[in-house]
């Protein structure tokens, strides 16, 4: 079996002098890491170099090993940064990921780092995953100590494939940052969709007949929380998980799509049981 720490000590690197990153924070705008990663390394690496001075003492390397999570799960390898402690991050920095200031930043609460993206392992970015282990949680780790595997190696960066509409999950807060080919999918059909809340155990069916389809449905969803809808108003909010119960034909209009969403209530019973009003 192939390890990281293997492939570090090829490279010339010292793994007791690297640090292992796993990025996989979720922004209540629904950005991520890994969406930073793949549309904006600037925005990424700004990102990276600002961490919490909690995490100090177990950053204190001149080398790491940055891992994105992409939404589908997993550790991919994003890069070997070197990183020099520099200070508190400056009172003006903007998080790239919230999109909010921080409300009091000092070297108490936030640190800043130099980093700068090296040539070591080059080759494998987007391409290495690692089993990152049951400590997922914890997103520093040192790996003269936590030996990962190398659980795939591919050609070049590929974005998982499309699971096809019967099959497609995810949550509200995670559809603006989708695979640009998955959101081609989505804009592209019409139907029945279905939100459901784990928190407080209600459903709503709604219908996408927009020329956006089911994104561009959805993202109303991943602006305002409720879409317009009354009765998601009146509800708790929370990060609704979204999956596709029917898709339309190309020709179905309007009206035949809403009387194919008022079956689906009537199956689901979500006027009795559901957040549905009518």
């Amino acid at each position: 079996m192939l390890l990281f720490t293997d492939l570090l000590e090829k490279a010339g690197l010292d793994p007791a002098d690297v640090r292992l990153l796993r990025h996989q924070t979720k922004a209540s705008t629904g950005r991520t890491p890994y969406g930073l990663w793949r549309d904006d390394r600037p925005a990424f690496e700004d990102y990276q170099s600002v961490q919490t001075a909690g995490n100090r003492a177990s950053l204190a390397a001149p080398i790491w090993a940055s891992f994105v999570a992409p939404p589908t799960g997993g550790s991919l390898f994003a890069g070997i940064y070197t990183a020099e402690h520099i200070g508190a991050a400056p009172p003006g920095w903007l998080d790239p990921l919230h999109q909010v200031a921080g409300v009091t930043l000092t070297a108490d609460t936030l640190d800043q780092y130099r980093t700068a993206l090296t040539s070591h392992l080059e080759p494998y970015i987007g391409r290495l995953w690692i089993e990152w282990g049951a400590g997922a949680r914890k997103g520093v780790q040192r790996p003269d100590r936590q030996n990962k595997p190398i659980i795939e190696l591919t050609r070049a960066f590929r974005e998982d494939a499309f699971p096809g509409y019967t099959h497609f999950v995810t949550n509200v807060s995670q559809v603006q940052s989708l695979p640009a080919t998955w959101v081609s999918a989505l804009r592209a059909a019409r139907g029945i969709y279905l939100l459901t809340s784990a928190k407080t155990k209600e459903q709503y069916v709604g219908s996408a007949t927009g020329e956006g389809g089911f994104f561009g449905r959805w993202m109303n969803y991943a602006q305002d929380g409720h879409g317009g809808n009354l009765c998601l108003k009146s509800s708790e909010p929370g990060d609704y998980q979204v999956s596709i119960l029917e898709v339309s034909g190309s020709a179905a209009t309007v009206d035949e799509i809403r009387s194919i969403e008022q079956l689906w209530k009537r199956k689901l019973q979500s006027r009795e049981m559901g957040l549905n009003r009518n």
